[in-house]
């Protein structure tokens, strides 16, 4: 009696669906409600502004170092800041070949090391301004510190002699550049949704799995 072995290949399986761990669900969802909070909320230079700013600051501190000890897909190591994978990814998507990562793909990949950048620089210059947390500043020293390059007096004159002050204006710029990254990558989430399927949304929604 002879067996035949059948050597014939599995069939393959459909690519592991992403689902982000419950820390960078909560480090993400943490800086949106920030943002929001200093965006919406919250006085510049007020003291609830500023805290809001050590609480974020806190929390990137914590993406960060969960960048280097998460999980394989929350790791720096998964997704590395590549422009020439970036411009392979802009290629497959022009070509309309679908692709599935773990992680983030090459162009998400760019897009949250320039939004951690640029919260950095919004961070440092923040606190810059309003000093450490065990004694930061009151009041209208801080507001004026904060917002001299943007308050008028009620005689016409900008503050500060009509000077801007410099951690002021990088922290407004930072802050600008953060809006313009935030809405370019609503519009990239919403893309890849759209191209890949909800999954991309899903797998950053709290308690899903």
């Amino acid at each position: 009696m002879t067996t035949t072995l059948d050597t014939r290949l599995p069939p393959a399986y459909p690519p592991r669906r992403r689902n982000w761990d419950p820390v960078v669900k909560l480090t993400h969802w943490s800086v949106v409600a920030a943002i929001l909070a200093n965006a919406l909320a919250t006085e510049e230079g007020s003291s609830a502004h500023v805290w809001v700013g050590y609480a974020l600051a806190a929390v990137l501190v914590l993406r960060l170092l969960w960048g280097l000890i998460g999980p394989a897909e929350a790791r720096f190591t998964a997704f590395p800041p590549s422009p020439r994978r970036a411009l392979a990814h802009i290629r497959d998507i022009g070509s309309g070949k679908a692709s599935h990562h773990a992680s983030h793909n090459p162009l998400g990949a760019l897009m949250v090391y320039a939004i951690w950048s640029c919260l950095g620089v919004i961070i440092a210059t923040g606190i810059a301004m309003a000093g450490l947390p065990n004694q930061p500043r009151e009041g209208a020293e801080l507001r004026e510190t904060v917002a001299a390059a943007s308050v008028e007096r009620e005689d016409g004159e900008e503050g500060e002699g009509g000077k801007e002050s410099p951690l002021g204006e990088v922290h407004e710029s930072a802050v600008n550049l953060l809006y313009l990254l935030i809405v370019l990558h609503i519009a990239g989430v919403a893309f890849e949704t759209r191209r890949n399927g909800r999954d991309v949304v899903l797998a950053m929604v709290p308690g899903n799995r």
